[in-house]
């Protein structure tokens, strides 16, 4: 529906409007209520048949101004009072004539914006989930601003609160969004609780901007804890890909406790390798691992001084500070795992064997729940 004049409103959508001032101008009655429930009508059908409200008013206000001295109670009378109250009276009926065309005419605007909400996320849904024909979802996606033909990324972000279509923070990056790039192949939606971002590879700056915003929405905005970013595909095929990408992403960052805001799917690509074969992991976590459940206090303390010392680089005085203990305590947690299982952090063969089968089991949740 368009907000904007398309073709000179017709006449009849005046209706009983020139009769009612006829009869005000006599009585000075008000309007009743089935003549001001009309005049709703009259509004929601201007609205329906794309007749912007502004216009809308100024065909009734223009239609007053018509009639104003051929009016019975201002033709018949020189008596500037008498005259004074009849105008009074008909400025009283213009008025309440105004507010119900609005009231009929926001009504269907809402009405046709909660149906095109509906439709495009029935749209959003086949969309990201790849229920619908491929050909039919290019054409809707024509509709929403979409080619489908192109590369899209899509980038989701999470916050702890759940987003929904009328969050502070969704709002601000919509606007914040619009007022920057303008309406592009682009499309900002909910989804489950977070947000959601499709993009076109030519504006993967569009991309970038939302996760930014995502990550600092502004004071008083609450911000994402994490921000997603899938590789991008082709076709409406490659929406869904990197959507699922964006997910696993941010999985994988909740499983393995990473520390990181911003996430690019393409930087983690390693780990669904390491779980494409969730049994040979298995085997090689409980191989390598299992004699550190002989340690006092358990595996978790010693898993925990090879992921921190993987993320220093092996210097030693750094992830002892990380891991908030003296270089000699690590030291000797280091000497602990080497004779526990046998592999040298030391050597770089060795340490590279305990670095995957601690990150598997980080993703298999060991030792916490059996493999």
């Amino acid at each position: 529906m368009s907000t904007g004049q398309q073709d000179p409103i017709p006449r009849s959508f005046l209706g009983e409007y020139p009769k009612l001032l006829s009869e005000v101008s006599e009585t000075g009655r008000l309007p009743r209520r089935e003549e001001l429930e009309a005049l709703r009508s009259l509004g929601e059908l201007s609205a329906e048949g794309g007749h912007g409200l502004r216009h809308v008013v100024s065909l009734f206000v223009g239609e007053t101004r018509r009639l104003w001295g051929t009016l019975p109670g201002i033709a018949r009378t020189a008596d500037a009072v008498e005259r004074a109250r009849t105008g009074d009276a008909l400025l009283a009926v213009l008025d309440a004539a105004v507010s119900a065309i609005g009231e009929g005419h926001e009504r269907a605007q809402r009405l046709a914006m909660r149906q095109e909400e509906g439709k495009r996320r029935e749209f959003i849904d086949d969309l990201l989930y790849g229920r619908s024909d491929l050909g039919r979802l290019a054409e809707r996606a024509q509709r929403f601003g979409l080619q489908l033909a192109q590369a899209h990324a899509v980038a989701v972000a999470v916050a702890e609160e759940a987003y929904d279509d009328v969050h502070p923070t969704v709002r601000r990056i919509q606007r914040e969004l619009l007022g920057r790039f303008g309406e592009r192949d682009v499309l900002l939606s909910t989804k489950e609780g977070r947000l959601v971002c499709i993009a076109a590879s030519n504006e993967r700056t569009m991309v970038d901007a939302f996760a930014a915003l995502a990550e600092k929405p502004g004071l008083g905005y609450p911000a994402a804890v994490r921000v997603a970013i899938g590789r991008e595909h082709s076709g409406a095929g490659g929406v869904v890909r990197s959507y699922e990408e964006a997910l696993g992403a941010l999985d994988l960052a909740e499983r393995l406790g990473l520390d990181s805001v911003r996430l690019n799917a393409s930087e983690l690509l390693v780990f669904p390798v390491l779980l494409r074969d969730r049994e040979a992991m298995g085997d090689l976590v409980r191989t390598v691992l299992e004699p550190l459940t002989e340690a006092r206090g358990g595996a978790v303390p010693l898993l925990e001084t090879l992921a921190e010392c993987a993320a220093a680089g092996y210097v030693n005085a750094e992830a002892a500070r990380r891991l908030g203990v003296s270089v000699r305590t690590l030291s000797y947690r280091l000497e602990r795992i080497r004779l526990l299982t046998g592999y040298d952090p030391g050597d770089a063969l060795h340490r590279y064997t305990l670095e995957t089968a601690a990150m598997g089991a980080r993703l298999l949740g060991w030792p916490q729940s059996d493999i």
